[in-house]
């Protein structure tokens, strides 16, 4: 079972050995099962690695993400065709009629807007606002075709932040949210990719320029459970700058433990669950997706 979310700072060599990784860094040598692995993230700009060890990463299903010289995950290697029936899921997911994926979508963004509200409930932030956000979700259509996520992003961040705030400011919690929802998107490519999904191929996202359309489809209620855990962990301790103990806080978000059903997992084994709940909708074995709470990763 793959279970370390390795993160790789200015490491000079990385190299295969005997189905292991070995990182070579300031004359020391680090070794590390392929098999245990899930995701890696490099940093640093002088790095060296062969292809042979590219293609053992694609094998063994691990995430690579490269970041940029501002730290800011900027890329992500995959493997593909590793799931032993990809043509037929291929198959399956493109049979999908319109209706199927207007019903899914309708429950993915319920699930996001029921967990925003569960983040400013925790917060204990404006009732007012709270019950807008709520009367928004129930007035949801099939499909979500007026756009109530949309309204209530709006209304969930400015409660949060403060009234004015956006997602395009140059603020930390703008931040911390860019470099742990691309955490969450990376590890949900790992997924879905590994599960011979069609990426590209979505419910609602249908950029024709977006190789992950189907991922930002089924990463949506994780946001709010990231927005939480930097509000707990990463606000509280950093105001200014996103620092190497940051950066790797918020990859330990996956490692995170999670109660599902009275059952003790952990955030990545969760995701897991998830998305093979959408392919049991999607072979007709399941009528709903695993349900995404922020209780459940709050342990209550």
């Amino acid at each position: 079972m793959t279970w370390r979310n390795v993160m790789i700072k200015d490491g000079e060599y990385l190299r295969l050995k005997l189905d292991n990784l070995e990182v070579e860094k300031g004359g020391k040598k680090f070794s590390i099962p392929l098999t245990d692995i899930a995701t890696i993230t490099l940093e640093g700009d002088m790095m060296t690695l062969t292809t042979k060890l590219l293609a053992k990463f694609a094998q063994h299903n691990i995430a690579v993400i490269v970041c940029d010289n501002k730290y800011h995950p900027c890329g992500i290697f995959l493997g593909f065709g590793q799931y032993h029936r990809t043509a037929k899921r291929n198959l399956e997911q493109i049979a999908w009629d319109e209706g199927k994926k207007s019903a899914v979508w309708t429950e993915i963004v319920r699930q996001k807007i029921q967990n925003q509200i569960a983040v400013l409930e925790a917060r204990d932030l404006e009732q007012e606002r709270i019950q807008k956000i709520q009367t928004l979700c129930d007035a949801m259509t099939l499909g979500d075709k007026t756009n109530r996520e949309g309204h209530a992003a709006k209304l969930y961040f400015n409660t949060l932040y403060g009234l004015g705030f956006t997602r395009e400011e140059s603020r930390f919690e703008n931040f911390a949210m860019d470099y742990g929802y691309t955490i969450i998107r990376a590890y949900m490519a790992r997924l879905v990719t590994s599960l011979g999904l069609i990426p590209t191929l979505g419910v609602f996202h249908r950029n024709e320029f977006n190789s992950f359309n189907l991922v930002d489809d089924l990463m949506e209620p994780f946001r709010p459970l990231m927005d939480w855990y930097i509000g707990e962990e990463i606000l509280p301790k950093y105001k200014d700058y996103l620092s190497w103990e940051a950066r790797c806080m918020l990859i330990d978000f996956l490692n995170q433990p999670y109660v599902h059903q009275g059952k003790k997992t952990t955030v990545d084994l969760l995701m897991l669950d998830y998305v093979n709940s959408f392919i049991k909708i999607m072979n007709k074995k399941a009528s709903h997706l695993t349900e995404i709470t922020l209780g459940g990763l709050r342990g209550v």
